[in-house]
């Protein structure tokens, strides 16, 4: 993964809008302005051509032709409005791409801990820190604290699995290994796709399990105030392991849940009342 940003340099920040830099904040603000100025230069434009007692003038207000025609003459008015309207359209262009990669920007997440510390620990050349020698850091002046603020950072690349336990794993895995000849850099390695297979069997362990036991529980009691607790106990338990083994969204979880309560109502439904 890769962190990109820049310190951060205004305290006001757009919450729809991931604080990268101030100059990215501001590139759409900017664009914005100046079209409404060029709109206003060009409206005055066709005020005067509307004022105007000059027959042509009036026609090049309503007919293309007529315009481009006369913008030939560069002692025309005429010319001048093509070339206003020209740079509205460039700057439409500008505006709409500059909006456009606000939206990109906006759809990226900030780097994990685990990514950022490691980042930093590199830069700040927190190996070289021991009884006796402090951090060397490998990069000086002004930048030195680029990945200060975590707010301004983005992450290029988004993890694959971004639920609690694989985020658990990938921060305590003990099979990892370093294979960097830089003795500033202590990041080490490890193979994602083996936490994601021990994710996928823990959560196919604990969907089974509670399955199972909510049965057996359910069958063995034969308390009707005791199986009611029993089901809201399981379907808290199922809710709350979905949470923490998957990067299930909300609406998800509710049916997952809704749908797991049901099969637990409706195997004690026969004999609820017995």
């Amino acid at each position: 993964m890769s962190v990109m940003g820049t310190p951060s340099r205004s305290g006001w920040r757009n919450p729809r809008i991931p604080p990268v830099s101030t100059s990215q904040r501001s590139e759409p603000s900017s664009l914005q302005s100046g079209l409404i100025q060029l709109e206003k230069e060009i409206d005055e434009l066709d005020e005067e051509a509307r004022r105007s007692t000059d027959l042509d003038s009036l026609q090049a207000s309503r007919r293309w032709e007529t315009l481009t025609q006369l913008a030939a003459d560069p002692t025309r008015p005429e010319k001048k409005r093509l070339e206003k309207a020209a740079e509205l359209s460039s700057k439409i262009k500008e505006y709409e791409e500059a909006l456009l990669r606000q939206s990109q920007i906006a759809q990226l997440s900030g780097p994990s801990d685990r990514v950022l510390s490691t980042y930093r620990d590199y830069i700040e050349g927190n190996a070289w820190k021991g009884a006796y020698l402090p951090s060397i850091p490998i990069i000086s002046g002004r930048a030195k604290d680029m990945l200060k603020e975590a707010d301004d950072l983005v992450a290029l690349r988004k993890p694959a699995d971004e639920d609690i336990l694989s985020k658990f794993l990938q921060d305590h895995w003990a099979f990892q290994s370093h294979k960097g000849t830089d003795p500033l850099d202590r990041t080490t390695i490890y193979k994602g796709r083996h936490i994601t297979r021990i994710v996928s069997m823990i959560s196919i362990l604990f969907a089974a399990v509670l399955l199972v036991a909510a049965i057996i529980s359910l069958y063995v009691v034969d308390n009707p105030t005791t199986k009611l607790g029993l089901v809201v106990a399981f379907t808290f338990i199922f809710a709350l392991s979905i949470a923490l083994l998957t990067n299930a969204r909300r609406a998800e979880i509710f049916g997952s849940v809704a749908a797991y309560a049901a099969v637990l109502v409706v195997f004690i439904s026969g004999n609820l009342g017995s």
